[in-house]
């Protein structure tokens, strides 16, 4: 039959067809086979077509939903993305590609951690678990790229009409968000053991991350394929500009992309006096400010009145590695899974102005590391975020004497 099946409208036609089987009841396994035997390959635009012509013919976006992943599994490996543009490096396409490698990657671990585990029934399992909280929280960090779907790339495709299928998309976001929410409360039990893990409920871990890779291929496979053809490259710089304020899961982007029409700012005009960010006590230009933030013998981290990570000076030597993937991610997960809590009880001690600084110091590869944590508050007292500084203060216990500033030597 797929020799008869050989335009846009027929093809259309019969996928919608056994999509409609699915929510009849019809079996995934079924309509996988009847499509294999009459659509080999579908091209990735009609995939979107269909779904959106069943839901302005009445299909509650609701019972799309439910049946999102029926659908994508009865077509998985049968889309045909031959005809897909191609897209350079630090391009928000080929940023999103990216952290879909590294968030399978995660996933690869959780799923052999999974594994070694069935064997195991009764006793309990600290490492494994204390690993299984470290990767779940960093697969948490998907959260910043489904905001980037959400308000950078969507609005675009509203405006031109495509409304239904990003409504789905968006509704599976936030199923996935519970999910991995669930998995962490879990992991969190006290005293869990293999049995209590593998338990029956109306999740698992195993499903979390099954919907985490799925969502990769929905993405890769449907949703950035037809953006691509639909998408302007103006768009894309539009996207792209917006996308550091949201934050990147996984991966940091090391190319600024930008169109070839988009020419450099001169020094001048950023220097022009409507560029300067303005203090009470003076003012500099961006480029001064970024340089003399990067230029202070320690690092500093500022986390929001949200615990969103929003900024991080890049000195030469930082005591603690930093990249931008951190940015808007929670301060919480910027943490191993053991100081947690401990982060929680100086965040609520702040908030709640009971304390409004926290002091640590260790040595850390023979060096003394001194960390303090500040409780930042405007004038009338409102918490505004929590600023962190960490400092390398061994050359300091090491000073004798004096060397005033006519000891100056070049």
């Amino acid at each position: 039959m797929s020799e008869l099946i050989n335009n846009s409208k027929e093809r259309k036609a019969r996928l919608k067809e056994l999509i409609l089987k699915l929510h009849q009841g019809e079996t995934t396994e079924a309509v996988q086979q009847e499509l294999l035997l009459s659509l080999a390959n579908i091209p990735y635009g009609e995939v979107v077509e269909v779904e959106q012509e069943l839901i302005s013919e009445g299909l509650p976006e609701e019972e799309v939903l439910a049946l999102c992943d029926a659908h994508s599994a009865v077509l998985d490996g049968s889309i045909d993305l031959s005809r897909m543009k191609s897209t350079p490096e630090g391009h928000p396409v080929e940023v999103i590609r990216k952290e879909n490698e590294q968030i399978r990657l995660v996933v690869q671990r959780i799923n052999q951690i999974l594994y070694s585990l069935q064997a195991t029934k009764d006793q309990e399992l600290p490492e494994q678990i204390l690993e299984l909280k470290s990767l779940f929280n960093q697969l948490m960090d998907v959260d910043k790229l489904y905001q980037r779907k959400e308000y950078l790339i969507f609005p675009f495709l509203e405006k031109i009409g495509i409304t239904g299928p990003p409504k789905v998309m968006w509704g599976k976001h936030d199923e996935i968000r519970n999910l991995l929410k669930m998995s962490l409360e879990v992991l969190h039990t006290k005293n869990l053991t293999a049995e209590e893990l593998h338990a029956a409920s109306p999740f698992s871990l195993k499903l979390t991350v099954d919907q985490v890779v799925d969502m990769t291929k929905k993405e890769e496979e449907i949703l950035l394929p037809m953006c691509l053809d639909e998408l302007t490259e103006a768009d894309w710089y539009d996207i792209h500009k917006q996308s550091l304020d949201i934050g990147f899961c996984l991966y940091d982007p090391q190319v600024n992309w930008k169109p070839n029409w988009v020419k450099e700012k001169a020094i001048d005009e950023m220097n022009q006096d409507g560029g300067l960010v303005r203090l009470p006590t003076g003012s500099f230009t961006p480029e001064e400010l970024n340089t003399v933030l990067n230029s202070l013998p320690f690092d500093i981290t500022f986390v929001d009145k949200d615990d969103k990570v929003k900024y991080f000076s890049h000195g030469r030597e930082r005591i603690f590695q930093r990249n931008r993937a951190i940015l808007n991610r929670d301060v919480r997960h910027c943490h191993p899974p053991s100081s947690a809590h401990i982060v929680d009880k100086i965040i609520d001690d702040f908030k709640s102005g009971r304390e409004s600084r926290a002091p640590f110091w260790i040595n850390m590869k023979g060096k003394m590391i001194h960390i303090e944590y500040f409780a930042l508050r405007n004038e009338e007292g409102k918490y505004l975020g929590t600023l962190e500084v960490s400092h390398n203060i061994t050359p300091y216990r090491e000073i004798i004497g004096e060397q005033r500033i006519l000891s100056y030597q070049k």
